[in-house]
């Protein structure tokens, strides 16, 4: 099989591409800017290009047979920081890539979208049938972005992935998602910072998303919108948990961040999805990484502090 990953050298993509690799029968072909670095390992399966998806082009699609589609502007700051690219990168070069994915009769399509395009809900199942009402240009951006490429579901398989926010260790290591901004602090302060603390947020580990998009790469699965969050916690909960495995104090502060939302994921677990990984997963691997002093930080493992640096267009 061949796939195309669109945005395979992100946080999310640089794992997934070396899992996938893994499996002889698949070839994998990856698209980035690399914006953030290369950490993708060569391999005689793997092809790289260096590309942005606002300048798609047709022979990337050439004898694909599965793209999955990770190539975004990744959350709310990043988003503000310039809401015309972000406009670029995540909705107008969608109508691109879908059509080149069916011009080149590419047979599944795969997209990750964001549990945050439900908005703030106070429906303790947050499911995939409950109306999209996003509260921020990110989520707007995402739910345009899946009206398009549902759109064309008649001529190809479309599925929607609606993650959680994502934790756990990537070489393209990201320390501005809450799990691993806050267990950081501990490890590195011994204080940990919860502005608010009773939002509830959703959690997946990334081992748990990469297994996600593998499971939609071998079965055949309707075209359809699919929750993809298994954890439901409140921050303060995130941080007691990361609190009694460091011993780090927690210091409370007033947030005027009142979003909460869950995620209900019960459509995903009755296709056969079984979860492996969790928050306190992702907590232990950066408290091992710690003790082997494995832990490196430098300014392109926060989004938004690094797309200034590359004052990005």
């Amino acid at each position: 099989m061949n796939i195309l990953i669109l945005g395979g050298g992100g946080y999310v993509g640089t794992p997934l591409t070396t899992k996938l690799l893994e499996n002889k029968n698949y070839n994998v072909t990856v698209v980035d800017t690399f914006w953030f670095g290369n950490f993708l390992e060569k391999n005689k399966r793997l092809k790289i290009i260096k590309g942005d998806i606002r300048n798609s082009k047709s022979n990337w699609f050439s004898e694909i047979d599965c793209v999955i589609h990770l190539a975004n502007i990744a959350n709310d700051p990043a988003v503000d920081l310039n809401p015309n690219l972000s406009w670029d990168v995540n909705v107008i070069s969608s109508i691109k890539i879908i059509k080149f994915a069916i011009q080149n009769k590419v047979k599944k399509f795969i997209y990750a979208s964001s549990g945050s395009v439900y908005g703030v809900k106070k429906e303790k199942n947050v499911t995939e049938n409950l109306d999209l009402v996003p509260i921020s240009i990110y989520n707007k951006t995402k739910m345009v972005a899946e009206r398009v490429f549902m759109s064309f579901k008649d001529k190809i398989n479309v599925n929607c992935i609606r993650p959680a926010t994502v934790c756990g260790l990537s070489p393209r290591m990201r320390f501005d998602v809450s799990v691993n901004l806050l267990t950081l602090q501990a490890l590195k302060k011994k204080k940990i910072t919860v502005f608010g603390g009773n939002q509830i947020r959703p959690n997946i580990h990334i081992k748990d998303l990469i297994r996600i998009y593998e499971f939609f790469i071998k079965k055949k699965i309707h075209s359809g919108f699919y929750n993809a969050g298994f954890e439901n916690l409140k921050i303060i909960e995130i941080a007691k948990i990361i609190q009694n495995k460091t011993k780090a104090k927690i210091k409370i502060v007033r947030s005027n961040d009142p979003r909460s939302y869950r995620q209900d994921s019960s459509k995903l677990i009755k296709l056969g999805f079984k979860t492996k990984f969790g928050v306190k997963h992702a907590i232990d691997e950066l408290i091992d990484l710690n003790k082997r002093n494995k832990i490196k930080v430098n300014m392109s493992n926060y989004t938004v502090k690094w797309m200034k640096k590359l004052k990005v267009k």
